[in-house]
């Protein structure tokens, strides 16, 4: 899936850390959110922001927040 076109490689850690402040604010951190590097290394060169692993609470507080914001 390419990239939208309106989003360089440099935006993508400016939206990293902007995703992380939204997920703070609901008092939400993903430890391993950041840039997935090895995406810069492919042909393809599509950045990818690597959400990386979180423990079940995490899971479940992140699923409250997404549901209540799509209004389930």
């Amino acid at each position: 899936m390419p990239t939208h076109p309106s989003i360089t490689p440099d935006d993508v850690y400016d939206l990293a850390e902007k995703l992380r402040a939204a997920l703070k604010d609901h008092g939400i951190t993903l430890p391993s959110l950041g840039v997935d590097l090895p995406g810069f290394a492919g042909s393809y060169g599509v950045p990818l922001v690597a959400l990386g692993n979180c423990n079940a609470a995490t899971a479940h507080q992140l699923t409250e927040v997404l549901r209540k914001a799509a209004g389930r």
